[in-house]
């Protein structure tokens, strides 16, 4: 065989196999980069069949209210199956979510699946003696924040209403009530989906976390906040409201219903919702220290939450020549979104002395005999505004049920801080959003309750209505 063919079986030898050790490269790198970075991901999956066996496999645990009432109940139907079901049907749904081997799993079934199936490591020892045992497995219960009565309650005030409720304690951060409407029955998802995955008004989607709404005068908390920080006189200053605030020869921005209120002081403005005095204010500020004083609220960031996700607020960059949207940004409306629990915050931080705590859903993990496993610790996201900024805002806030605007929210015996709000929204030919932000009792305050109601109509009546009742459920027990 000559030289030049046996270099040439040589170097056609060499190319394969260069071939084979690309191809072999490539493949521990796919598979390294599956195990390292999309292992947990697929595990987790609630199309995973193995993790569906699983839970077939160990009775899912029960989510109770924090009082121990039983919001699921599971049973084993066969060896290798379960029924899950929701006491309180529709009222629950949007905050446990739903476990279903065809459409998935949402909500908190969701970011507690590992747990509730007794697969988490929290007793790994005890989850591994219980593979060998022939008695049924069960897995972890959740004891949630939620309270029953106040979550029925608000489900009920919100009737035919589309919209939301959430319900804080403003000290610790424990959700009390999430309800979103319209809802849908999870004992019934499988006879339902057609209608409910058509349904225009979307009862899948939580509207307490994921909805965006424009704020309108809700907003004036935190334009308040901004100017006690940034304005010295801020607190002696009179303003004279004529009614209109007049930008250019054809922009300006009017009082509801044009409403002249005068010579007015920095409390009188926020009791009467003035948006002649906060459209000022705000040009006064400008957008780099509103758009700060937001920022602090978590406008425009992740809110940095474990049970659940809500989508961000905003809050816009506008430049110094926009006087008319930094108006509009300053009460409420223009580019300003935010969702009702970011709202709840924003009034829970007021409530608890400008210090914001972190909101949470699951209390406790309690294994198969009741016992708890695990505690979640209250945690602060810190000093957003100083205690007396937060002092003032309390007594503004308390004058606004008392005197102003938020009449509505009044109760007998019980001093309510509030504020009203009228959110434009995008449907011209309908009635504005109703919101009502508010807490109680002023002195020492339990509950952080906001209140939106989609085309609720103007001035915040409807919500504020709501809020009423809610915290008088809450606080007259």
């Amino acid at each position: 065989m000559s030289d030049f063919l046996k270099n040439d079986i040589s170097k056609n030898i060499k190319n394969v196999l260069v071939v084979f050790l690309v191809c072999f490269i490539g493949l521990i790198s796919y598979i390294t980069y599956f195990q390292v970075f999309k292992a947990d991901e697929i595990s987790a999956s609630p199309y995973n069949r193995r993790l569906q066996a699983k839970r077939n496999l160990i009775l899912r645990g029960t989510i109770y209210d924090r009082n121990m009432n039983p919001l699921t109940k599971s049973k084993k139907v066969s060896s290798l199956n379960q029924e899950r079901t929701y006491v309180y049907g529709d009222i629950f749904a949007n905050v446990l979510g739903y476990v279903s081997p065809r459409y998935g799993i949402t909500g908190l079934e969701r970011k507690y699946d590992s747990v509730l199936i007794g697969a988490d490591t929290i007793e790994l020892s005890k989850f591994f003696q219980s593979i060998t045992e022939k008695t049924d497995k069960v897995g972890y219960s959740l004891r949630t924040t939620l309270d029953s009565n106040i979550q029925k309650k608000a489900y009920e005030l919100l009737g035919n209403n589309k919209g939301a409720v959430v319900a804080l304690n403003p000290r610790t951060g424990e959700v009390l009530a999430m309800v979103s409407k319209p809802s849908y029955n999870p004992n019934k998802l499988e006879a339902d989906w057609k209608s409910i995955s058509k349904n225009k008004d979307n009862p899948l989607y939580n509207r307490a976390i994921y909805g965006l709404y424009p704020p309108g005068s809700t907003f004036k908390i935190v334009t308040a906040v901004s100017a006690l920080e940034n304005i010295k006189d801020i607190k002696q200053r009179t303003f004279k409201d004529e009614g209109k605030l007049v930008f250019n020869s054809n922009e300006s921005l009017k009082n509801y219903n044009g409403e002249v209120l005068g010579n007015i002081d920095f409390s009188e403005s926020f009791v009467e919702s003035s948006n002649v005095v906060f459209g000022g204010l705000g040009i006064e500020l400008g957008n780099d220290k509103l758009r700060e004083t937001a920022e602090k609220f978590y406008f425009n960031k992740a809110l940095p939450i474990n049970d659940f996700a809500t989508k961000q607020g905003r809050f816009p960059s506008l430049k110094r020549n926009e006087k008319g949207n930094i108006a509009q940004s300053a009460i409420g409306q223009g580019e300003v979104l935010v969702s009702p629990m970011q709202m709840a915050l924003v009034t829970a931080t007021i409530a608890n002395d400008g210090v914001m705590m972190k909101p949470f859903l699951v209390k406790d993990v309690l294994n198969s005999e009741g016992k708890r496993v695990k505690k979640t610790k209250t945690e602060s996201l810190g000093q957003i505004t100083s205690k007396e900024n937060a002092a003032i805002m309390k007594k503004f806030m308390k004058k606004v049920v008392e005197d102003g605007t938020g009449r509505n929210a009044s109760i007998d015996g019980i001093s309510v801080c509030g504020k009203t709000g009228t959110a434009d929204n995008e449907s011209g030919n309908k009635k504005p959003h109703s919101w009502f932000v508010g807490f109680a009792p002023y002195e020492n305050p339990q509950i952080s309750v906001v209140v939106i109601v989609e085309n609720g109509g103007v001035g915040g009546r409807k919500a504020a209505d709501i809020t009423r009742e809610v915290i008088s459920a809450a606080l007259k027990k």
